[in-house]
């Protein structure tokens, strides 16, 4: 087909060819990755009253009182920025005494991530002072940086917020809980959503009694907040669009500008290749992402990898246009039934919300 080529009643091919996420291997340096650890920019103008509570779920009411007095009580914490504290008299201070932190407990679309977004942005202190991101991304700034040159780095700051807290093996269990340990020591308050409450995490995975320990450790920092309600991404919503025709998803990203256009399956080979930090770099100026021949995911580790892209497309609303199996079929039953299943309900919600966005890119 020539790349003019024009159908009757449709919007012609560009000249242009799309862009392609397999010919892309960003570098990311240390330093964008502690700049860009704030809320992605969908949350930007998230706030506590913008805040939509389910009338029927009294939980989420009562989270934003006791989230909006946390912030409140937060306005004493120390923020040196240094990462070092200053001592008169020759005496450390005593560790704060209870929780220094909330942990948001509840199922995927109860509005964790708009939450602790929220509370971010209503934290008293400057932008530098604060931290966000996923357990992922604090994972890898620890790579990045280092143990001890995180500890100083996080260790000025007022608040510390972890999003999608998910502990995916011993090592991350031991690393974190160490990390936290030694920043609520220097005083940083801690907030965190997750799918599990912290004394339940692990379960499921591997052999948790392993490390069940560690897990027990880590849940003393926070003071767990349950939040109930069904997933506002379709909650009122029609049903995501079936997928399109590989013609239609070609068509669409020749004709939008800034859009990706990439076979799925190449596109999965090529994530193994990048590495999970790298894949918000990855979209960097892509307005739309095309994707032919959608196909079930064949293995667990491609199946996370996935996980982790969508993440990163939902973030920054980026459209999802596709063509092939519906998003529902990417993770097989015994997926959907292991250890990881909240991950990838997830990431069908959030890919299924993104396909809706997505269709006005199609000629009608």
């Amino acid at each position: 087909m020539s790349s003019s080529t024009a159908v009757p009643g449709s919007r012609p091919i560009a000249e242009t060819a799309p862009l392609s996420l397999c010919a892309l291997e960003p570098r990311v340096p240390a330093d964008r990755l502690v700049a860009e650890m704030v809320p992605p920019p969908r949350f930007d103008s998230v706030r506590f009253d913008t805040y939509v509570p389910d009338p029927a779920q009294p939980s989420q009411i009562e989270a934003v009182k006791v989230l909006d007095a946390f912030t409140a009580g937060l306005g004493g914490a120390h923020a040196t920025g240094t990462g070092k504290r200053k001592w008169f008299g020759g005496k450390k201070p005593a560790a704060p005494s209870g929780p220094r932190g909330v942990y948001l407990d509840g199922g995927y679309g109860v509005g964790k991530t708009h939450l602790l977004a929220s509370l971010w942005h209503a934290t008293p202190a400057a932008p530098s002072l604060k931290a966000f991101g996923t357990f992922v991304e604090l994972t890898n700034l620890v790579g990045a940086l280092g143990f001890q040159q995180t500890v100083q780095t996080l260790s000025g700051h007022r608040l510390l917020c972890i999003d999608e807290f998910e502990l995916d093996d011993p090592g991350d269990t031991v690393l974190v809980s160490s990390l936290l340990s030694r920043l609520v020591e220097a005083g940083v308050a801690l907030a965190a959503t997750s799918n599990t409450l912290p004394g339940k995490l692990g379960e499921g995975r591997f052999a948790a009694a392993d490390f069940l320990r560690e897990i027990q450790g880590l849940s003393s920092h926070f003071r767990p907040l349950r939040i109930d309600g069904e997933d506002y991404r379709h909650r009122g919503l029609p049903d995501a669009p079936p997928p399109y025709s590989d013609e239609q998803v070609t068509r669409a990203a020749y004709a939008t500008e800034g859009a990706s256009l990439d076979d799925f399956p190449a596109l999965l080979e090529h994530l193994a290749r990048v590495h999970p930090s790298r894949y918000g770099a990855l979209t960097d100026g892509v307005r739309a992402v095309c994707l032919t021949e959608v196909q079930p995911v064949p293995d667990q580790s491609t199946a996370l990898r996935l996980v982790v892209l969508a993440d990163r497309l939902y973030d920054r609303e980026v459209p999802v246009l596709a063509s092939g199996m519906p998003f529902d079929r990417l993770f097989s039953e015994e997926m959907l039934n292991g250890g990881y299943r909240k991950k990838y309900f997830r990431a069908i919600s959030r890919l299924t919300a993104l396909a809706r966005d997505a269709k006005g890119l199609v000629a009608q």
